[in-house]
């Protein structure tokens, strides 16, 4: 009976008799924001937690699920949230949000700006921001999982709600999946996430076909030398001066190793070494961040850096056993973010047939950045993914909104949460009724 029912939902939705009214749809988010939506996100954004330090976000994201009816699982992945309802036959769709804040003193002067102070995982205590805009996220989960339960007679399949932690450091995604997400819940046959934008115009909608963030990988150079003083360098070998040739001669990789077609960024995001103007130290510290739109030109990318700091040390006298260590962070790293590109376009057709006109913009990546939703839909996990942007820039050009990760980032909040909310319920109610 069941799957006869779901037969007959499908049928009536592909002659329109349960396609989602836009009018409806957005009276009910409007007054879900006026009296509960505003004063959430404000409570998200003055108490921000770090990665893997969500507790009370956690607890709170819990509460508001569970409040509407779904089955809420806590601590998947250390801090991560879970909620699934089953809700009769059809597809399984995982939406998701990230919560965790960052390390920054918050300068927007928002009346509400976070005040937070922290430990974070390695015992430093840290002044927290959400500038990264995930508490527009969460935010927008909650208002998404009360409209879907209301809608409930629209729709046929299991949702699946999850509450990401540490996507700030792209070990979320990973932690969540390692402790079994796919296997303990009902796995997805399509996830679904967004991010608010800062340098979007706010209530706009980006779809890309194809891919939307990059791969991320943390690259340490520990440079070696033998110290000796600053007026007899030849007594020694200067690590600072094989570090400087290192970065300079890693910008030819991406020059000069891959496509000229193919985007790639090597940036030496820190260097530290020595103590005194006239002391030769023994070593140099450096930190790096890569960046690659494929597998393969990600490979190559960090393949030459280990070619590049043994060729320059080399070429530059250190012996075998001083050699630079190059050491790729097994955490701090990310695949490609690359969308399902019929489901992408399934997606954004129906955004354009639900939203207002103007809604729903083209815009080329400005940036590689980086986002570890890309693991939810990995090839060898088959679950077709879709990420997609929302915009929220507080200033008419775009250009003057603050930037995100920056102490005076902020968004404008409504339009940012009301479209993310119609977005991700059009998005469910789309693939759950295979429109």
């Amino acid at each position: 009976m069941k799957l006869l029912a779901f037969h007959l939902l499908s049928v009536l939705v592909l002659f329109g008799f349960l396609t989602v009214s836009a009018e409806s749809l957005r009276e009910s988010i409007n007054t879900d924001y006026e009296e509960n939506l505003a004063e959430l996100f404000v409570h998200f954004h003055e108490n921000p937690e770090l990665s893997f330090r969500e507790f009370e976000t956690a607890k709170r994201m819990a509460k508001e699920l569970r409040g509407l009816g779904y089955e809420v699982t806590e601590g998947v992945g250390q801090t991560g949230v879970v909620a699934v309802l089953k809700n009769g036959e059809g597809p399984t769709v995982l939406l998701r949000a990230d919560m965790d804040g960052l390390p920054v003193t918050e300068k927007s002067g928002l009346s509400y700006a976070s005040k937070a102070r922290q430990v974070d995982i390695h015992g430093v205590e840290q002044s927290v921001m959400h500038a990264c805009g995930h508490d527009v996220h969460i935010t927008s989960l909650v208002g998404t999982a009360r409209q879907l339960v209301a809608r409930r007679d629209q729709w046929s399949g299991t949702l699946v709600l999850i509450c990401q932690p540490a996507e700030e450091i792209g070990s979320g995604a990973r932690a969540m999946l390692k402790d079994g997400l796919y296997e303990r819940f009902p796995k997805p046959d399509y996830a679904v996430g967004f991010h608010v934008a800062s340098k979007i115009p706010s209530g706009k909608i980006v779809v890309q076909y194809q891919t939307v963030s990059s791969s991320v990988d943390s690259v340490d150079i520990l440079v070696h030398g033998v110290g000796t003083h600053g007026a007899a360098p030849h007594s020694g070998i200067d690590p600072v001066l094989v570090a400087s040739q290192i970065v300079v001669s890693l910008q030819s990789i991406v020059s000069r190793t891959i496509s000229p077609m193919k985007p790639g960024v090597v940036t030496v995001g820190s260097i530290h070494g020595g103590t005194k103007h006239n002391i030769i130290g023994n070593r140099v510290e450096m930190q790096l961040t890569v960046r690659a739109d494929d597998a393969e030109t990600r490979e190559t990318l960090l393949d030459s850096i280990d070619r590049v700091a043994d060729g320059v040390a080399r070429s530059l006298g250190v012996p075998e056993h001083l050699l630079p260590e190059v050491i790729r962070s097994p955490t701090d790293m990310t695949p490609p973010n690359v969308n399902d590109e019929p489901t992408a376009r399934i997606l954004k057709s129906a955004f354009v047939d639900h939203f207002k006109k103007g809604t729903i913009i083209d815009l080329k990546r400005e940036m590689m950045g980086g986002e570890d939703f890309a693991y939810y839909g990995q090839p060898e996990r088959k679950v077709k993914s879709v990420f997609f942007n929302v915009g929220g820039s507080v200033a008419e050009d775009t250009i003057e909104s603050p930037p995100h990760h920056s102490p005076i980032f902020k968004v404008q909040p409504e339009p940012a949460i009301k479209t993310g909310v119609e977005a991700m319920v059009v998005a469910a109610m789309t693939l759950m009724n295979g429109e």
